[in-house]
């Protein structure tokens, strides 16, 4: 099957991590952004190191506890290159180009479909523009590009789970309270060692009410089943990011897997050491009958796109064909898309594989 011609949805990507390596130059040049190194050198050398390995010991598939042959000399964290291009963003046209050219290369490195950005708080540079003038600046780019290339899009509004409960509320209540077509809900970022998910219900009930839909990083840092179970239960999550330690709860992978519970998965990660024991980790899931989605995360600064991480499951992981038609199809079901508007592209998807044969 040819993959990269495959009709796909991706559902986990963050704005920021798609931003290229050139137009991170551009913009870094004009704000006379002081860096250690080129863009290009530095996303290169992307390698966020792990946390306290003295947590993984003991988990069902190892966890890797040294580093890997392919770490570089010099590392950059994901938060530390993805804080520097923030700084880089001053106008409403920035936000419209980086947006656009995400949705650019979705299109052509991987035949995307539809593809759903996280785009997070606003930085002091952005609340001078303010929260609508920002959104509609997104917005902008995802419209130019369905016009340009037949896709559709939607945003997430992140929630920073290193802030408090109290701060993620207030965020919340700004999204809320500025409704927009192409917000469809909020997602729980960052890393999950920092928190429970449950400091923040507050904030995801709120968007509940409002009509947002709701999604969270799980069982990605934290070797434990039961922060899902939490984002499903308390959170009121349509899906959950990640989610490879529900494999340490056998009650736990019965439930999802009874229920369906989308999981959006990559095989890349910015912790380089880890990518064996994630691809193993999705290997599992996918042979406990889990919903799994593949998606493409940071896909600029890993870098990858949404065809490879298929490529991987393919060729790495041996996951079939006919699999991998499923996985694509399932992630039109879980999109966030209104009904009729998905059930065109359920239309368009149909249509796609049974050219494809």
């Amino acid at each position: 099957m040819n993959l990269a011609a495959l009709p796909k949805v991706d559902l986990h990507c963050h704005l920021i991590g798609t931003v290229r390596a050139s137009t991170f130059a551009e913009l870094a040049r004009r704000e006379k952004l002081d860096l250690p190194d080129t863009p290009e050198r530095i996303y290169a050398q992307v390698n966020s190191l792990p946390p306290d390995p003295k947590l993984y010991l003991d988990t069902r598939i190892p966890v890797p506890q040294g580093r890997s042959a392919d770490e570089p000399e010099v590392s950059y964290s994901l938060f530390q290159v993805s804080s520097w291009v923030l700084q880089t963003l001053r106008e409403a046209d920035d936000l419209t180009r980086i947006t656009y050219e995400a949705f650019e290369a979705a299109h052509r490195t991987s035949n995307t479909l539809h593809l759903e950005l996280s785009f997070d708080a606003l930085t002091e540079q952005q609340q001078k523009l303010g929260y609508a003038t920002v959104v509609e600046a997104y917005a902008e780019g995802i419209r130019m590009a369905e016009r340009d290339f037949g896709m559709t899009g939607r945003l997430i509004a992140a929630v920073d789970r290193s802030r408090s409960g109290e701060e993620a509320l207030e965020w919340v209540r700004t999204v809320v309270e500025h409704p927009h077509e192409y917000v469809a809900g909020i997602g729980l970022d960052n890393l999950e060692t920092a928190g429970p998910p449950e400091r923040f219900a507050a904030a995801f009930r709120l968007a509940g009410e409002a009509g947002l839909r709701r999604t969270a990083h799980s069982s990605e840092h934290a070797p434990v089943a039961v922060n899902t179970v939490t984002c499903l239960d308390v959170l009121g999550c349509d899906r959950i990011d990640h989610g490879y330690f529900v494999l340490e709860d056998d009650e736990v992978v019965a439930r999802v897997r009874d229920e369906q519970v989308p999981f959006t998965v990559i095989s890349t990660t910015s912790r380089r050491s880890w990518r064996p024991w994630r691809r193993a980790s999705i290997a599992a899931m996918i042979e406990a009958g889990l919903n799994v989605i593949p998606a493409s995360d940071d896909p600029g600064m890993f870098p990858t796109s949404l065809a490879e991480e298929y490529r991987i499951l393919s060729e790495d992981l041996g996951v079939p064909d006919e699999r991998l038609r499923a996985m694509a199809l399932a992630g039109v079901e879980a999109c966030w898309l209104p009904e009729p508007e998905k059930a065109a592209l359920r239309r368009r998807f149909e249509a796609e594989l049974a050219a494809a044969g």
